[in-house]
């Protein structure tokens, strides 16, 4: 009998909650290719540091020094500058996550999209000043980059049918893996022709030229939308009515921390998040010291995993929903099944990676499907927290974030160490570790993660005589 009182459902992509996605999808790019372009031009700026363990000469090609400026950075100071993004990630996300259900996202959005584009346009020069400049622009480039991330999954409690969840959400988060994808098939043509600085002025640009259309074209609320058809109103807002009412009530914390599902949520964020962060930032690195390819080679071979991951990403969100609508599985059970092939099969093929890549191919086949199988993740932990709390999601989306950047901080600064110091059996030691990490949540997520609403996150109803 509910289900009658739902308007029909509107097309997919004939429609604005569609069109929100796709807007988010290319911002989502622009962020990840303004944090990722520095992994790989990396190679070219310290083309001839002296570093006695990861030296670059015998796999860069001889660059023009007016195009790229070369610096002498050492492996650990090199693992600073790329982890330091995170430094303001973390320092953002529980402000973020706090304020995204008070103040417009239209506002918060779009002007840390700015202020992330505007600090790719100046690295370039901080470089040349020094490594601490260039370490400061990124700590503010994650400042911006962690509210953009975090701030939007609040976006999706107000404009997300639960039945088009895994869709949207996995459109969304897809652009996370576009955005290096692109980056790195285009940034070794750009250092080779026009010199590494121009690729930060470019995704720059970019990133500006989105932030303007953001304001013009987002809308906080559908309701609110100008020119919205009634009838996708009607849907989205009567789709909605079925959870409980996302009005502010203080927020539970002693229940939050005595909840497992949440805990469940959060470990598993965590390890999405060091898996991600690690593979994402090293990736280039590892092509670089193993596989011994220039410049140009590298952003090829780097770009690789994203495209798959895209394409990972976008069926999970189409088979989630499927098995959802059809009734074929449980809320629980699609999240622990997309949790398990985002957790484990990166674990399987690094394992492989490790021990059965003898040869440039069957090394970049395993790198690849490593990198790609993260995206199943999208429908699984990564979106648990809208089906368990949906009032407080903007909120435990920036926790798990928080605590997941801990993860993405704490990988990016160890790879960087252990290189430094154990060149020999480096890679070992860094992908076993990922693999426990894994693993380990895992097993928590598959022992207590939960589907339905937790009594914590439900309406507390009062009665005034």
């Amino acid at each position: 009998m509910e289900n009658q009182c739902i308007p029909k459902k509107v097309p997919g992509f004939c429609s604005f909650r569609y069109g929100l996605a796709i807007l988010l999808h290319f911002c989502n790019i622009a962020i990840m290719a303004q944090r990722v372009c520095l992994n790989l031009t990396m190679v070219a700026m310290v083309n001839k540091t002296g570093s006695p363990h990861l030296s670059n000469e015998s796999v860069v090609e001889m660059l023009d020094n007016v195009k790229n400026p070369v610096y002498s950075w050492s492996p650990d100071i090199q693992g600073l500058i790329l982890s330091s993004v995170f430094f303001g990630m973390v320092v953002v996300q529980a402000p973020v996550g706090y304020l995204s259900g008070i103040y417009p996202m239209k506002r918060i959005i779009g002007s840390s999209l700015f202020l992330s584009s505007l600090m790719s346009l100046l690295i370039p020069p901080a470089a040349q000043v020094g490594a601490a400049l260039v370490i400061v622009c990124r700590v503010l480039q994650g400042i911006a980059q962690g509210t953009v991330s975090t701030g939007q999954h609040e976006i999706w409690v107000k404009w997300a049918p639960p039945l088009e969840r895994g869709r949207l959400t996995s459109m969304t988060l897809s652009g996370f893996v576009m955005g290096p994808f692109i980056v790195l098939l285009v940034s070794g043509f750009i250092c080779d022709l026009l010199g590494w600085p121009m690729v930060f002025y470019i995704f720059g640009i970019v990133g500006c030229v989105l932030s303007l259309s953001w304001f013009f074209l987002f809308f906080d609320d559908p309701k609110d939308h100008p020119y919205m058809s009634s009838s996708e109103k009607d849907y989205i807002i009567s789709s909605l009515m079925q959870q409980a009412s996302t009005g502010r009530q203080s927020l539970p914390i002693k229940a939050m921390l005595k909840s497992l599902p949440l805990w469940a949520i959060i470990l598993n964020s965590f390890a999405f998040i060091w898996s991600n962060s690690l593979l994402v930032t090293y990736t280039p690195t590892f092509i670089s010291t193993v596989l011994h390819v220039n410049v140009r080679e590298n952003g090829l071979l780097s770009s690789l995993p994203y495209l798959l991951a895209y394409i990972c990403g976008i069926l999970a969100g189409q088979m989630s929903d499927f098995f959802l609508t059809r009734k074929i599985f449980s809320i629980v059970t699609v999240r622990k099944l997309f949790t398990t092939l985002g957790s484990f099969c990166p674990v399987i093929f690094i394992m492989c990676l490790l021990y059965l890549s003898y040869n440039f191919y069957s090394t970049v086949i395993f790198l690849t499907l490593a990198n790609s199988t993260l995206s199943f993740s999208y429908c699984g932990q990564l979106i648990n927290a809208l089906d368990i709390a949906p009032r407080y999601y903007g909120f435990l989306k920036a926790v798990t974030a928080l605590i997941g950047m801990f993860g993405g901080l704490i990988s990016s600064t160890l790879a960087g160490l252990i290189l430094n110091q154990d060149p020999e059996y480096a890679w070992h030691k860094i992908f076993f570790l990922m693999s426990g990490i894994n693993v380990t949540c895992l097993v928590f997520y598959f022992l207590f993660a939960k589907g339905e609403i937790q009594d914590w996150a439900k309406e507390i109803k009062t009665t005034r005589l």
